[in-house]
């Protein structure tokens, strides 16, 4: 497990850090910034159109991810009365995050890309690591941010189908309430009885995803 690891290691542990901090304020400016694009003002009066980690980190989703290396951002508000494009802006709103790690996990990757491009030889080095270190952490933020169950975004377009299949009659607020809960439960069974379920739904995107990002990961 990787986590243990980088506490002994004060350089990955450092790196580690502004990995998820890049990751995060990244992820939640871009749900705010597509939100207020699409005519929704309630997340940058919110003061979340920013990129001010502060204003972004959660701090259990936080300490999860120091824990056992999964977590999440502080959800931005928006209105989707006040969304364009109706559930394919709502829609949009809700990808952004997981694109926008993508994005930046393919940026990061483009020298270790250009080096093996044209040695055949991935290169080594702090400086590398570091970047492949961000470049592995969006990689994970992006798919972990697909699993649909809240305050993942993954549960925001799960909702969007259900609530067109049920035509708005399923009580979604008390999945949302309970659904934190229920991905802590998640997380620690798997840690406590040595399973893996999350991974497990999620390695066919974290390898789609790598596949379009395409740079090596000092977690492999």
């Amino acid at each position: 497990m990787f986590i243990a690891d980088l506490f002994s290691h004060l350089d990955r542990f450092i790196f580690f850090v502004v990995a998820i901090v890049v990751g995060i304020t990244v992820h939640e400016f871009a749900h705010a910034w597509a939100a207020t694009r699409l005519g929704d003002s309630t997340a940058k009066l919110s003061g979340r159109l920013t990129l001010n980690p502060l204003s972004h980190l959660d701090p259990l989703g936080t300490i999860t991810l120091f824990v056992v290396g999964l977590g999440w951002g502080r959800p931005v508000p928006y209105n989707p009365h006040f969304v364009r494009r109706g559930v394919w802006g709502e829609t949009m709103v809700a990808l952004a995050g997981p694109v926008s790690n993508i994005i930046i996990a393919t940026l990061f990757a483009l020298p270790d890309r250009i080096m093996f491009w044209s040695s055949g030889v991935h290169p080594t080095g702090q400086l590398f690591t570091f970047l492949s270190t961000i470049v592995a952490i969006n990689v994970l933020l992006a798919a972990f941010n697909l699993f649909p169950i809240p305050p993942l975004d993954g549960s925001k377009i799960l909702h969007l189908i259900v609530d067109r299949l049920f035509f708005g009659r399923v009580d979604w607020m008390m999945f949302e309430r309970s659904g934190p809960m229920i991905l802590l439960a998640i997380i620690f069974a798997e840690r406590l009885l040595n399973v893996s379920i999350i991974f497990r739904i999620l390695d066919p995107i974290i390898f789609l995803i790598n596949l379009i990002v395409g740079s090596s990961s000092p977690f492999a």
